[in-house]
């Protein structure tokens, strides 16, 4: 089958305005539902519409890195590529996340979350039961109980810590 312009352009601008609202969402913390997960998995979607994209526009593609501007904005953005790479936020987290203090808190025993929060001891041991982690108790940690995973001690202070019903 033969590369059409007029479904592989389509696919292209479809999957750019995907990305696009979902990324801004992201950006301003306003996603919700799906946003994440369909900015994640259905960008392979963007990948695909770009390679076939260029595909079918092979020669302009390749007049583009014959002028000055085409190749300083493909060297602009292939730089900021690579810059992007480097960990500017330290620790396990990258990217500035604040790692330190939900260190300090996954480290901490149950009974010190409690008089930080000022929400009753066992309220957060309840609450770590109703998300699914046992065998806790005052002195436990969410990194005791959880482990390692960054994500998932983040989910479990935020769960337990709660101040909305």
């Amino acid at each position: 089958m033969a590369l059409k312009r007029q479904w592989v352009t389509p696919l292209m601008a479809g999957s750019f305005i995907l990305m696009a609202v979902t990324g801004i969402l992201m950006f301003f913390h306003w996603d919700s539902g799906l946003n994440k997960t369909a900015h994640e998995w259905l960008g392979w979607a963007m990948v695909i519409a770009a390679v076939l994209h260029i595909t079918t526009n092979w020669f302009g593609f390749k007049n583009m890195f014959n002028s000055a501007t085409g190749k300083a904005v493909i060297g602009l953005f292939t730089a900021v590529l690579a810059l992007s790479f480097i960990n500017v936020g330290g620790g396990e987290g990258g990217g500035g996340r604040p790692v330190a203090p939900i260190n300090v808190l996954a480290q901490a025993p149950i009974s010190q979350l409690a008089q930080i929060s000022k929400i009753d001891e066992q309220t957060l041991i309840t609450r770590l039961q109703s998300s699914g982690v046992q065998n806790a108790t005052a002195n436990s940690t969410v990194k005791d109980l959880v482990g390692n995973d960054f994500g998932k001690q983040i989910a479990t202070l935020n769960t337990i810590l709660k101040t909305t019903p």
